[in-house]
């Protein structure tokens, strides 16, 4: 099992290149950010975008992996975004991992000034953007009929480093996303169940959650290995860095269930993630040892 984090574009780059150096010297498996324009309790504070800050981690580190945990079609138009992680994919020397999603309702959704898209118009625009991006990391000339990210006759040479594409994580929670990840995806991301009651595990959503993507691999003849599988401490009712003991049992549960990597919060001050320093540091260090043996 692989310990990564995910280190929030929330500091002036004099500041953040330490941290990103620090989680390439520990060993960490991969270092994440966020792809969002300003961000929950965030709003108000420093908030850089994901892009130029992962371009500019790949120049201060040499083995660990990159990438948006994760982007969305909320302002984002995929081929655009393909040609920008096709550079940085060549300058992390093939490094990248896309983390994709569908979305949410808050900020990023409403700045542009236009009306937040229903669940179903979310997720439609999720599937085009997902299949169209997929598409455009891989092929180096396109055109893409669909409805809301049309493409015609584009070039992405000299295409990405890894080939065929840089692999392609998809955050799903739902079933209509589970069967597109069983589908499509190289990874799967999830966090929970953020529609679940209040009072239930979110152990008990992931579980269900695997179950359901199983069988959609099962169903379309896929080896349930072949799909990479990530859990991001986000949300819910789980607590891993409160102690050691607590981070191993987390993470050992989460090996259990089948996951291949899990992901922690950089310690930022005065937010949800004010963990104690030491504490995360002995958890990088001596924890990503541990599990990685697992």
């Amino acid at each position: 099992m692989k310990l990564s984090v995910v280190i929030l574009p929330s500091q002036r780059w004099e500041l953040a290149r330490e941290d990103w150096r620090r989680a390439d010297e520990w060993g960490l498996h991969a270092g994440y950010t966020y792809d969002h324009l300003s961000w929950r309790s965030f709003r108000e504070k420093p908030w850089f975008s994901m892009v130029p800050t992962l371009v500019a981690a790949a120049t201060v580190t040499s083995r660990l992996r990159l990438g948006p945990l994760v982007t969305s079609p909320n302002f984002r138009h995929p081929l655009v975004l393909a040609k920008d992680l096709i550079a940085l994919d060549d300058i992390s020397r093939g490094r990248l991992i896309v983390g994709v999603g569908a979305g949410g309702t808050g900020f990023d959704a409403t700045v542009l000034a236009r009306e937040p898209w229903s669940p179903l118009e979310r997720h439609e625009r999720f599937e085009e953007f997902a299949r169209a991006l997929e598409h455009l990391l891989r092929e180096p000339r396109s055109n893409l009929a669909g409805p809301h990210y049309p493409v015609v006759d584009s070039r992405q040479i000299p295409g990405p480093v890894q080939q065929p594409r840089p692999p392609l994580y998809l955050s799903a929670l739902g079933p209509r996303s589970l069967a597109l990840t069983a589908e499509l995806a190289d990874g799967w991301v999830s966090f929970g169940d953020p529609a679940a009651r209040a009072d239930s595990p979110t152990f008990d959503a992931v579980s269900a959650q695997v179950t359901r993507l199983n069988s959609e691999m099962e169903r379309r003849g896929r080896d349930e290995r072949s799909l990479h599988r990530v859990l991001l401490n986000f949300e819910g009712d789980e607590s891993p860095m409160v102690s050691y003991e607590s981070f191993l049992d987390w993470a050992g549960r989460y090996r259990a269930l089948g996951f291949d990597e899990v992901v922690v919060h950089w310690p930022v001050s005065e937010s949800p993630y004010a963990y104690d320093e030491d504490l995360f540091e002995r958890i990088c260090v001596q924890g990503a040892r541990e599990v990685d043996a697992w």
